[in-house]
């Protein structure tokens, strides 16, 4: 009776057993010839429905879940543009030019032909309509969103509140806004020095006692906040500790950026950035302009830039005087680490104007970052040739003899390898180096002399 009434209990439960371990069949056996009592059988099957039941649940939660319907929001475009137009665009607009000028980082009027430019060149910034008739976005609203975010660093959803644009909308305005501005006017204002150029600055130098000199350069550094994770190695140096992109720059006495060449890693320093970089790839291949200056009674065909203390000893370069011993040496000492500020002048007026580059960078692409620093380049460049008069300046850039602008054509040909390399060499003579700074030290000293004997 025993053995009647425990075979039916049993074989359900061991039914059950075997179809919950149906995947591990070697378990299952051994269970069975190790099990005999029913209440163990049916804890064993709870136990194993509880953990089928388990991975289900987490088979459920990895899965894919549907994305929620993005929620529309309905802008009045056609208002927001008509406010913007009636407090800074309109004959008497709520704003002044003051308030233009600080808002804007430029006056009204270089603004509207920026605008101009880029409308009659390109669809993105022509006015369009929908189906409907609808206007969309006008050109003054788009360029506006874009200078707000170059100006003021801000993020892309600030915009919406008062133009009324969407986050990745205004992204997309401003790159396509950089992009329009390296196109349209990076041949102009972004321009190795013309003929006309090389005049104007002999002569700005001539009156600074520094003859020959064509500017001073240094490299800025800009944090990459959302640097690749595989690329922080090469762009994060020690100083730093945080990955930067660098910026070598020429700038002249008014602040005019001459050269800009920027991407390398900020991992390197100013020497390995002279190496990649092509200032003086065009004086290589013989197609700069020409520059001839005399200096303490010796000629020199070669230009010079002021630099600092890590550029090597070649002849393009004039450095300071790191010890100073006796008068003549501390004068040009003094002269010559005052008027490199040109370039740090200009590195901060290039970050205040435009607070995109002075905080970390927020973009993924080092492209998008190289378009962003040409295009706000470009910008100050357009801001100091307009407003140049009110800087106050002791020399007058436009009345020099000989210095209408011309075009700087550009000839893409391969000189003779043997010229290519001497002139390498005489770019790279130390010993030229050496010779004209000792005669700049004596022309400084002499010119100093001058003006104590003509003072009253």
């Amino acid at each position: 009776m025993s053995e009647s009434s425990s075979s039916p209990a049993s074989s359900p439960s061991t039914d059950g057993l075997s179809f919950i371990l149906e995947d591990d069949s070697d378990d299952t056996e051994m269970l069975k010839s190790m099990v005999d009592d029913e209440t163990e059988l049916k804890t064993i099957q709870l136990v194993m429905e509880w953990r089928q039941k388990a991975h289900a649940n987490m088979a459920s939660s990895s899965s894919r879940r549907p994305k929620k319907k993005k929620r529309f929001i309905r802008r009045d475009r056609e208002a927001a543009n008509d406010r913007l137009y009636r407090d800074y665009f309109a004959q008497e607009s709520m704003y002044n030019e003051i308030h233009f000028r600080r808002r804007f980082r430029i006056r009204r009027h270089l603004f509207t032909r920026i605008v101009d430019g880029l409308s009659s060149r390109y669809d993105y910034f022509k006015q369009r309509y929908d189906g409907l008739g609808k206007p969309g976005l006008s050109p003054l609203t788009k360029c506006t969103a874009a200078m707000r975010m170059l100006a003021y660093g801000i993020a892309a959803d600030c915009i919406d509140e008062y133009l009324k644009i969407g986050g990745s909308t205004a992204l997309e305005c401003m790159k396509n806004f950089c992009a329009g501005i390296v196109q349209t006017f990076g041949e102009e204002y972004l321009r190795k020095p013309t003929q006309a150029d090389v005049d104007r600055l002999l002569a700005v130098a001539e009156a600074r006692d520094f003859p020959g000199m064509l500017g001073s350069i240094d490299c800025m550094h800009w944090e990459w906040k959302n640097c690749p994770s595989g690329w922080k190695g090469e762009f994060a140096k020690g100083n730093y500790k945080v990955p930067t992109l660098i910026l070598e720059a020429v700038a002249s006495y008014d602040l005019w950026i001459w050269h800009a060449f920027f991407g390398c890693p900020g991992s390197i320093n100013d020497l390995q950035v002279l190496d990649r970089s092509p200032v003086f790839q065009e004086l290589y291949e013989g197609r700069s302009p020409n520059c001839e200056y005399v200096v303490n009674g010796h000629k020199y065909n070669i230009g010079y830039y002021l630099s600092d203390g890590i550029y090597p000893r070649w002849a393009t370069f004039v450095k300071t005087i790191r010890l100073p011993q006796g008068p003549k040496a501390k004068l040009f000492a003094e002269r010559q680490e005052s008027i490199r500020k040109d370039v740090e002048r200009a590195f901060g007026v290039l970050q205040a104007r435009f607070a995109i580059i002075r905080g970390p960078a927020r973009q993924l692409e080092k492209g998008e970052l190289g378009m962003i620093m040409k295009a706000c380049v470009i910008l100050h460049n357009m801001i100091v040739e307009d407003e140049r008069d009110s800087y106050g300046l002791a020399f007058d850039y436009e009345h020099v003899e000989g210095t209408t602008p011309e075009p700087n054509v550009q000839l893409h040909h391969h000189p003779v390898y043997a010229a290519y390399l001497r002139k390498v060499v005489q770019v790279r003579n130390p010993e030229q180096h050496a010779r004209l700074q000792s005669d700049l030290i004596e022309e400084i000293w002499n010119r100093q002399l001058a003006r104590q004997r003509s003072q009253p």
